[in-house]
């Protein structure tokens, strides 16, 4: 014969389990610890090991170091509806500190008043090096280099314009 299991015994771990339950319920709903405050950067500076967002120039850097600062100058330009315009580069290079003397460009129109298919800047660094840039339709996508000085201190062959502006 079977036995009926005793009821009170079955109540109380039955009672027992979802007494449990919802204890756990009750403690991981109730509300938490405030987040202890953490330093905040309201009205401080920035400390010298913290370094500003994208290149910056090196004034006493390699043309190398500064490769990345004249590469985002051009992409910048590039990227604006001055794309064609040699002064555009010329004057976006200055802001971010490039020495406007020791800078060349070539003409952004030909002879006969169309935009040049491909465009060309650069500014000597040193005694030895160039950072040169090359944007138009011919190119593509702006192209940007260090390469050797040519005689003279020269950074581009041929013909460039006067920086008079």
């Amino acid at each position: 014969m079977l036995r009926r299991p005793d009821s009170s015994a079955s109540r109380a771990v039955i009672t027992t389990g979802v007494a449990m339950t919802l204890v756990l319920l009750l403690t991981s709903c109730g509300p938490t610890a405030p987040p202890t405050p953490g330093p905040t950067d309201a009205g401080m500076s920035p400390s010298p090991s913290e370094s500003p967002e994208g290149p910056v120039y090196v004034a006493d850097g390699t043309a190398g170091d500064n490769l990345p600062l004249f590469a985002a100058v051009t992409g910048g330009v590039w990227a604006s509806d001055q794309r064609a315009s040699g002064r555009a580069y010329i004057d976006a290079l200055t802001a971010a500190g490039f020495d406007r003397a020791a800078m060349q460009v070539t003409e952004d129109v030909t002879t006969v008043g169309n935009p040049v298919e491909s465009l060309m800047f650069a500014v000597r660094w040193g005694e030895a090096e160039c950072l040169v840039g090359q944007v138009g339709p011919s190119t593509g996508e702006p192209v940007t280099v260090v390469m050797p000085q040519l005689a003279e201190g020269r950074c581009l062959v041929g013909a460039t314009r006067a920086i008079d502006w």
